[in-house]
């Protein structure tokens, strides 16, 4: 109904890769943390890396409905996949609408993942309040000169370079930032150890210190002092996969649970005969269905170029406490063997959490659609 006949494709070329590559491996990433090298190398291999790339630039130029579609089928596979997936497109996007064209010589060796990135934001008392950052780069000649640090950076234990959101106009609040391109083996750039993190442990998290790294003149992504400006302009397309993720773990979580209740007997009977269970299962399938077409819709305001914040910021939010919820209740279908780890669903309830925090939590997701209401009114 909503994808035509190349999404359908692509889907089912991302469905097949999470079952038959991710899945089988997915417990024993999440136990030894590890970070998938031929994993990613076999996603670069299929295109699933920089997505809504142009074709002239090195990408397939797919759409963000396309994008969202990806991301649900390696969400449910391994949400900490689906994670890289989403870190490159991000990037890729930036490059692509504010990069130079000596810059977007960078985008061949991030799609292929011969080089690793990091997008470098959060600092200890500017998360969800960028404008609390105290990064800053100041004008060294040429060049500039990178001086301050970042905490729980995604892919910062392996990363080649940094998108660092730091400040150039102190005075100037959310009007002074700029965004850098930082080669993270430059002198001065020192790394944190690695976060050992509740869920989506495959994924790499750490903090990243910068002491006088000098950055050439070609490192400044776009206008000066215009980087919150083009860091907000790509938040909605992280949510939008950001949300998709979550369906994902929905999903596989959902798949779960009907598998385990056809099979599991108690009573004498299988425990799908039983009405509270058939309750918990048709609430999680309401719910990821209701959370994918909301997906589905801001993505294709998105693609449409329509004003898409407050249905990307619904989907995010939804999806997020949707995917904790129904996760809860396959945990639940399970019983104890639920909360032991080995099974799925164990796993699927700690991946969950995440999606209500990161790329703006889900308190600030109802902060935007209530301004958005306001704004636009109800029918907007």
């Amino acid at each position: 109904m909503f994808l035509n006949a190349t999404q359908e494709q692509v889907r089912d070329m991302a469905r097949a890769f999470a079952d038959e590559v991710i899945r089988p491996v997915a417990e024993s990433l999440d136990r030894d943390e590890r970070f998938p090298s031929e994993i990613y190398d076999e996603m670069a291999k299929l295109g699933l890396f920089g997505i809504g790339v142009p074709e002239n630039l090195g990408g397939p130029g797919f759409d963000t409905l396309t994008y969202a579609v990806v991301m649900e089928e390696l969400g449910r596979g391994y949400s900490s996949i689906a994670d890289q997936c989403g870190l490159v497109e991000l990037i890729s996007t930036l490059l692509v609408r504010h990069g130079t064209e000596e810059q977007q010589k960078l985008l061949p060796d991030f799609l292929s993942m011969k080089a690793k990135v990091a997008y470098c934001i959060t600092e200890p008392e500017a998360g969800t309040d960028v404008s609390g950052i105290i990064t800053t780069a100041v004008r060294d000649g040429a060049g500039w000169r990178l001086n301050g640090g970042k905490i729980w950076i995604h892919n910062a234990p392996v990363a080649d370079y940094g998108f660092v959101l730091a400040r150039t106009n102190k005075e100037a609040g959310n009007r002074g930032m700029s965004i850098f391109i930082v080669d993270l083996h430059a002198e001065g750039v020192t790394r944190g150890p690695k976060e050992h993190k509740m869920g989506q442990r495959a994924s790499q998290v750490g903090a990243l210190n910068f002491a006088d790294v000098r950055l050439p003149s070609w490192a400044l992504l776009g206008e000066e002092n215009r980087g919150f400006h083009m860091m907000m302009s790509v938040l909605d397309k992280g949510r939008v996969g950001i949300a998709a993720l979550a369906v994902g773990i929905g999903q596989a979580g959902l798949e779960a649970a009907v598998d385990y209740a056809g099979t599991r007997k108690q009573f004498g009977k299988q425990i799908a005969e039983f009405q509270g269970v058939q309750w918990l299962l048709a609430d999680m399938a309401k719910d990821i269905e209701a959370a994918r077409l909301l997906v589905y819709s801001a993505a294709m305001k998105l693609d449409r170029g329509e004003d898409a914040t407050k249905a990307c910021s619904m989907a995010k939010c939804f999806a997020g406490d949707m995917a904790v919820q129904r996760t809860s209740d396959a945990v639940q279908v399970f019983g104890g063997s639920g909360y032991i780890r080995g099974f799925e669903v164990e796993r699927l309830y700690r991946d969950a959490k995440i999606c209500q925090i990161y790329e703006g939590t889900n308190q600030i997701q109802r902060m935007i659609i209530a301004r958005e209401l306001m704004k636009k009114g109800a029918r907007s």
